[in-house]
């Protein structure tokens, strides 16, 4: 096992630049399955979530030419679908969350698909019924096979519908266009997601030949097409990791200037950090963090104890809950994080309290953090990472940490963030990856 082995307390200095949005690469890449032309995708994270979304293409037939780490051109023309009763394909699958994103493109093409049961973090329940009523809504049956532990859709024919979403789900979305723009007739989608990586993905379709509108709005209109074409495309900056840097910067007292961040697909990110303290500094498409030995949460105008939440966008993502509560750790001033949306996402507090932050753990979903101000450091110990983010928030917070700091289970961080050890040592960080 692969661990960090991570010397905290030191300054940062330099430049860094985000990998590509993961979250958007998962539902690009699944496109590919919609036509048999040609498609060209630039600028793809090089991390295992993704690598494995496109080895599971692979395994299908889908011809994958890997021009470098971070542009492929995919080419779908003979998908093997008697793949999809092969076990090994299935057992593949499950490893990934977000193998779910290629059941819309196959039932869209070939009207039938299947949808393993979800792996990825351990985060709390995450439901496929948006996914699932959708596509029944276009058409679809579906059985569950209990035993094998995902389930078969099938269709004879996709027919246009009037969709009113139970929540702005961004892979339920996502998922339902994809069948949607290959149906008969007029498909509606009442509220849709719209995040930013939405927006990407219908671009991308109506390039290929799809007909959407209403794209950034919660409303979209799909009017189905016989076919779809190849197209070029290229990925937004990642704004997690965007995030993530500014908050890393904060904790470390760093100077750090943040690359081609896609500023103005940021929304409130930037707004929240500064709820916090933290002065950055936009220059062109780049932030600027400078160095803060003090940052004073800001109270709301009643005088009350602000309260940060996740909320579908464009409010604030609940991907970067995790960074914002460790970064008040150090802050002057209390804030509430209120994580909505998974229940188990905040348990990686008892961690940062052992490290000597002051957090109360209201229950599942709310965390109170009484900043230290600077008054005592973080203390460096050993942990393990549970998800994507909370690793991430947990690295930042051993960066920031004295002493040493083992973090395990690394293969989390690895799912979302290329090479993180390698690029933060370019800015300064003491960070090794060592067998455990």
């Amino acid at each position: 096992m692969k661990a960090f082995e991570v010397y905290g307390g030191k300054k940062l200095n330099g430049e860094i630049e985000p990998q590509g949005a993961k979250n958007e690469a998962l539902q690009i890449i699944s496109a590919v399955l919609l036509t048999a032309e040609p498609v060209t995708i630039r600028n793809i994270p090089d991390i295992l979530d993704v690598n494995l979304l496109i080895d599971l293409l692979a395994d299908l037939g889908v011809q994958v030419n890997r021009i470098d780490r971070h542009t492929c051109i995919f080419e779908a023309k003979n998908v093997l679908l008697e793949k999809l009763e092969d076990p090994a394909f299935q057992k593949n699958s499950s490893r990934l969350r977000g193998s779910v994103m290629i059941a819309g493109p196959l039932l869209g093409r070939f009207k039938k698909a299947f949808i393993p049961k979800p792996g990825g973090d351990k985060i709390g329940r995450r439901r496929l019924d948006t996914h699932i009523i959708g596509f029944e809504k276009l058409g679809v049956k579906f059985q569950y096979e209990q035993g094998e532990g995902f389930f078969r859709l099938t269709a004879d024919n996709l027919k246009g519908t009037e969709l009113l979403l139970d929540e702005p789900s961004v892979t339920g979305t996502a998922n339902i266009i994809f069948a949607a723009v290959l149906a008969s007739g007029t498909t509606t989608i009442y509220n849709a997601a719209c995040e930013p990586y939405i927006q990407q993905l219908c671009k991308m379709l109506n390039r290929m030949g799809a007909k959407i509108s209403g794209i950034k709005s919660n409303l979209l209109t799909i009017h189905g097409v016989d076919s779809l074409g190849g197209t070029e495309h290229t990925m937004l900056p990642d704004m997690i990791e965007v995030g993530s840097f500014i908050g890393l910067a904060a904790m470390t007292q760093s100077n750090i200037t943040i690359k081609n961040v896609g500023l103005e697909h940021l929304g409130v990110i930037p707004q929240k950090f500064q709820q916090l303290g933290i002065n950055m500094e936009c220059k062109g498409d780049d932030i600027i963090v400078h160095e803060q030995s003090v940052y004073e949460i800001q109270k709301f105008i009643d005088g009350s104890v602000l309260t940060i939440y996740d909320h579908p966008w464009p409010g604030m993502t609940p991907d970067l809950l995790s960074i914002l509560l460790v970064v008040a750790t150090q802050a002057k001033g209390s804030v509430l994080i209120h994580q909505k949306m998974f229940e188990s996402r905040l348990f990686f507090v008892d961690k940062l309290i052992e490290m000597g932050a002051r957090i109360i753990l209201c229950d599942p979903h709310r965390a109170a953090i009484i900043g230290l101000e600077r008054e005592q450091s973080l203390r460096g110990i050993t942990m393990s990472s549970p998800d994507i983010r909370a690793g991430v928030a947990l690295l930042i917070a051993a960066l920031s940490a004295e002493g040493k700091s083992i973090i395990q289970n690394i293969e989390q961080i690895d799912r979302g963030y290329q090479q993180i050890d390698t690029r933060l040592k370019l800015l300064g960080a003491e960070i090794n990856r060592i067998d455990y």
